[in-house]
């Protein structure tokens, strides 16, 4: 052979190597051409080409086996770092063991608490039923190599290896597994092994270093992730111990809870309540109005218990809970959500305890409840005065709106400012909840109710009439466990306007149950174009700046056709082609024109529902422009057109630069 065909011989091989063909291939290459009658110092090149070849080979391969050794690793982590219970870390340990050198049956073994044994506490891949708990020596085999030299222990063919002491019991167990090839390395947390991974194959095998090296990665991973679910054990054990007495604390809280709150359901007032508290603490207690009044009081406090109010109030105040004031006495803050109500001031007779401090506190809670109730009743009167007022806004009674308006002023109402009119309904009938959850919400918002047979009125300050329906809303229904449906009209800033946006909140109200949105909320904007039907301003303006409005914008500022181009779009049901066609412009420019669209009114525009209100604010649109300049026949042609838009001439589009129109053969 020459010395070119040697070469080619040689490069070959390279392209075989570059292309990561099998190894089969390279061997017969390099057989064929030293078949053809190569010697001397030609055959020893192809000799050494051969050799070299299947030498890159092997570490290519060798280097791809590492990088998926190390990838599992990685996967294993990931799984690991999911499991927190220790009997899941053992699974994912055992199970990737086996898939990692792709072996037969993979185990863990831990020292057992008798002194001398390792007992088997997980275990993959095996077929006898008595593997997971068997104790073994720890001198048994190699069981306890790995756990005694903390170093990674192996053998090709186990059974015959004359290395080591062949233990009975650990032999007994090979020979039920039909086990050959074996690899155990430690568990270590730091330098200290916590158990030993064992692996093994059921036919001979010779382990290589770096298969022995994953091993030992694993060995370190798994040790870390088994201490660190070990030490969560010990916590929540640790916990659970914590539990019993924090269970019994809060069980005499809940019944000292039931019992305040039975009192409060009897009729009973602050005093009441403080009698009970001062009974259960074995101490007096003061209920302290912001200003020092006392308005409530029970057992005899000591003659010189007598705090400066102020600084204590203040402390109490901005702990949050109950304080220890440096005579001996405790103080509590009366709150109801920001509104401070006074003070409770505790002296007690005992050295408190936690359950004697939650107790104060709670007691603090119940008397805000309890000063709530009595001001409540105390304003009933005044609650009647400020709702008959309502009445009468609703009645058009004929009394003057001046002598309205004044009676509104001496219940702190200015009807001069925005108010909203709310219209609320439960779906079944009601008991007493719904007209004092009525009075309570209006007295905190300062504004007038009216309950009807089967509904309530609300007058509240406000702009947005959506809101306030969703506000009433969310209150009301989880307070009736039931469907409430709300509608709401507004806002009005006189008088002699609330009835009519009553009218407005019931006609909305009516229009929500014909569509099934009962138990919603809503107001006549909210329903696109039916509330321009609802609203008793019928302002289809709003409505069309609302819809098409940025539409309609762009094309004044930059003398577009968007707006033709939804009307065609429509009027050929919504079809691109056709559209184009109507418009004389080719496909491809509805398209994009669409696609501006999309980008000013949002990707949702062609939705059933926003579709009807978008084709809505067109036809209400052309309608408006043909009444302002247009004749009574130019009326009747948008009323008899699909979507209110006459024929007319195509307008020039500027999105892109103009091009001549294709010609089109006339129809014979």
């Amino acid at each position: 052979m020459s010395q070119i065909r040697v070469g080619s011989a040689a490069l070959a091989v390279l392209e075989l190597l570059a292309d990561a063909a099998p190894v089969e291939q390279v061997e017969a290459l390099m057989t064929q051409a030293l078949d053809e009658g190569v010697a001397g110092a030609e055959r020893e090149v192809l000799t050494r080409a051969r050799a070299l070849g299947l030498r890159i080979h092997a570490q290519s391969g060798r280097r791809r086996q590492r990088e998926m050794g190390l990838s599992a690793l990685v996967d294993t982590a990931r799984e690991l770092a999911a499991a927190q219970e220790l009997d899941a870390v053992l699974k994912v340990v055992t199970r990737r063991a086996r898939l990692l050198l792709g072996l037969d049956m993979a185990f863990i073994g831990f020292p057992a608490e008798e002194q001398g044994f390792v007992q088997v506490r997980s275990s993959d891949g095996h077929t006898s039923t008595s593997m997971v708990g068997l104790r073994l020596l720890a001198d048994a085999g190699p069981v306890g190599e790995a756990l005694v030299n903390s170093a990674p222990f192996w053998t090709p063919d186990y059974p015959a290896d004359k290395r080591f002491h062949h233990h009975p019991a650990f032999d007994e167990m090979v020979a039920a597994e039909a086990l050959r090839a074996l690899v155990a390395v430690p568990l270590s947390q730091g330098t200290r092994p916590v158990g030993a991974l064992y692996a093994a194959d059921r036919n001979v095998r010779h382990f290589s270093a770096d298969e022995i090296s994953l091993m030992a990665s694993l060995g370190d991973l798994a040790g870390a992730a088994i201490e660190s679910a070990r030490l969560l054990d010990t916590a929540m054990a640790a916990a659970a111990a914590l539990e019993g007495p924090a269970l019994r604390l809060e069980r005499e809280l809940g019944e000292t809870q039931s019992r305040f709150t039975d009192l409060l359901l009897d009729g009973g007032g602050p005093q009441t309540l403080v009698a009970e508290l001062a009974d259960r603490l074995e101490g007096a207690v003061r209920v302290h109005a912001p200003d020092g009044t006392v308005l409530a009081a029970a057992g005899d406090p000591p003659d010189t218990a007598e705090p400066v109010l102020s600084p204590v109030t203040a402390e109490a105040r901005s702990a949050g809970a109950p304080v220890a004031l440096a005579d001996g006495s405790w103080a509590a803050p009366v709150v109801a959500g920001e509104e401070h109500l006074g003070t409770v001031l505790m002296f007690p007779g005992k050295r408190l305890t936690e359950y004697d401090e939650r107790l104060l506190e709670l007691g603090a809670g119940f008397t805000a409840l309890a000063l709530l109730l009595e001001a409540g009743r105390s304003a009933g009167a005044n609650g009647r005065i400020r709702h008959s007022l309502l009445d009468d806004l609703l009645a058009l009674s004929g009394r003057p709106p001046q002598l309205l308006k004044t009676r509104a002023r001496r219940c702190g109402i200015d009807l001069d400012e925005p108010h909203l009119v709310v219209v609320a309904r439960p779906e079944r009938a009601f008991g007493s909840e719904l007209g004092s959850w009525a009075a309570s919400y209006t007295q905190h918002r300062n504004g007038l109710m009216s309950l009807h047979k089967d509904y309530a009125v609300l007058l509240i300050a406000g702009d947005d009439a959506g809101a306030a329906a969703r506000a009433v809303h969310a209150e009301l229904s989880p307070l009736l466990d039931q469907r409430v449906t709300v509608a709401a009209a507004g806002p009005v800033t006189d008088s002699l306007s609330v009835t009519g946006a009553h009218k407005e909140a019931q006609r909305c109200f009516d229009a929500m149950t014909a569509l099934g949105a009962v138990g919603r909320a809503a107001s006549p904007r909210e329903l696109g174009g039916l509330g321009v039907l609802l609203s008793g301003s019928h302002d289809a303006g709003a409505f069309i700046d609302a819809t098409i409005g940025p539409v309609a914008d762009y094309d004044r500022q930059r003398l577009t056709a968007l707006v033709p181009t939804l009307e065609a779009y429509f009027d050929t049901g919504a079809s691109p082609t056709y559209a184009a066609e109507r418009l004389h412009v080719h496909p491809n420019t509805v398209t994009r024109r669409l696609e501006r669209i999309s980008e000013l009114l949002g990707s949702g525009w062609q939705q059933p529902e926003r579709a009807f209100e978008v084709q809505l604010a067109l036809r209400l649109s052309r309608i408006r422009h043909v009444l302002r300049g247009g004749s009574p026949a130019s009326v009747a042609a948008v009323l008899d057109s699909p979507y209110g838009r006459p024929h007319r001439r195509r307008p020039r589009d500027v999105t892109k630069p103009p091009v001549p129109a294709p010609r089109r053969r006339p129809r014979r």
